[in-house]
């Protein structure tokens, strides 16, 4: 063989090499995804929500771990780069630290569910968010309001992030396909009417509040055959209040 043939076999063997090894290595498949819209939120909630969002890029959760969003993300503090934002109190949108976070570990939440997580620890709002079905939302404020879950499969499941200017995305990536892909239902068993409220007098009436139904909502997860109570929550109905001056 020529040194130019004895040159070609041995490239084509390293190719060869290679390709084996590439095609043993472990292969991530994506167990589980949820994104919610950021339509109509605020700049500095869009901020905050984003900022959360690339804490969570690349983390991993072992077999039997448990994962904790607030030790995970810590502060939403200005030194950590968030901003003051509306979120909701008593019914009142007033500017904190960290508003929007909440969007965030909601949209996490939902892809917990839906990678077959063990829900530890998760909170509803006072009143239903509007980026996600009632019942689907997971409340947070540092440090002694948390969500929490634990991986129950035999691998490590790996949080991977997206967001584009419409929405927020999470994705669960794991070394194997899950054998069930769960689904998640929410059955809403009561819908309560926000009650009108009007203050002042005058001849011009502006609204203060644009108010929000109550609900009385189950959430349930279906893998298989298997039907499993999630969460039922309540949400009281957030009066539209009217100001005349």
């Amino acid at each position: 063989m020529t040194s130019r043939g004895q040159a070609a076999a041995i490239a084509a063997s390293a190719l060869a090499l290679a390709a084996l090894a590439v095609g043993s290595l472990p292969r991530d498949h994506r167990v589980a995804a949820y994104a919610t819209s950021l339509e109509g939120r605020a700049r500095s909630q869009r901020h905050n929500a984003v900022l959360a969002l690339r804490r969570l890029e690349g983390v991993t959760i072992g077999p039997g771990e448990t994962f904790s969003f607030n030790g995970t993300v810590g502060t939403y503090s200005r030194d950590q780069g968030y901003r003051k934002a509306p979120v909701s109190f008593n019914g009142q949108l007033i500017d904190d630290w960290g508003g929007g976070v909440c969007q965030t570990s909601t949209t996490l939440y939902n892809a917990a569910l839906l990678a077959g997580m063990t829900i530890i620890e998760r909170h509803r709002h006072q009143f239903a968010p509007n980026y996600v079905p009632p019942g689907r939302d997971a409340a947070v404020a540092y440090s002694n309001i948390d969500l929490r879950f634990s991986n129950p499969h035999p691998f490590p499941l790996r949080i991977a992030t997206r967001q584009t200017p419409g929405e927020l995305r999470v994705e669960f990536v794991a070394p194997r396909r899950l054998s069930e892909r769960p689904t998640v239902v929410e059955r809403v068993e009561r819908t309560r009417d926000p009650a009108e409220i009007r203050f002042g007098q005058g001849a011009h009436t502006r609204l203060r509040a644009s108010g929000k139904p109550g609900y009385e909502v189950t959430v349930y997860r279906i893998t298989g055959d298997r039907r499993e109570h999630v969460s039922s929550d309540s949400y009281p109905a957030m009066s539209r209040v009217f100001e005349s001056r």
